[in-house]
């Protein structure tokens, strides 16, 4: 069964740091592309960060290039994202999903996203 799931959410001051990580299970980790996603109260989800082990592609979508870090660690089967710097409107539910198709790579379409996790909510106060 193909599992995800998020951790490392919390409440923090704006300028502060989280990281969040997202343990997966049920496939083989380094194949596929991890992509992590965010919904604000009353937006679209949307793409955040991106990384693919197979093909060495790392995504960040320009409202947090220079702030937040993926990486993973193919021996615990986990993605981070360290977030720095954090803002108000960094606010929203994060969640990790993974296409599982074949040549999977970054950065991974929420459409195409096939498996997510619970998600994690994050919230910067001002």
């Amino acid at each position: 069964e193909v599992q995800l799931q998020a951790s490392g959410g919390g409440l923090v001051q704006a300028g502060g740091s989280l990281r969040l990580s997202c343990a997966a299970s049920g496939f083989s980790f380094p194949d596929y592309a991890i992509g992590w996603f965010r919904q604000a109260p009353g937006k679209e989800r949307e793409g955040v960060s991106c990384i693919s082990s197979r093909d060495g592609r790392i995504y960040y979508a320009n409202s947090v290039k220079g702030r937040f870090t993926i990486s993973s660690d193919n021996a615990v089967n986990t993605v981070y994202l360290q977030m720095n710097s954090l803002k108000p409107e960094d606010t929203a539910v994060y969640y990790c999903a993974t296409d599982l198709y074949a040549g999977s790579s970054c950065p991974v379409s929420k459409v195409a996203a096939r498996y997510w996790g619970q998600g994690t909510l994050v919230t910067v106060s001002s």
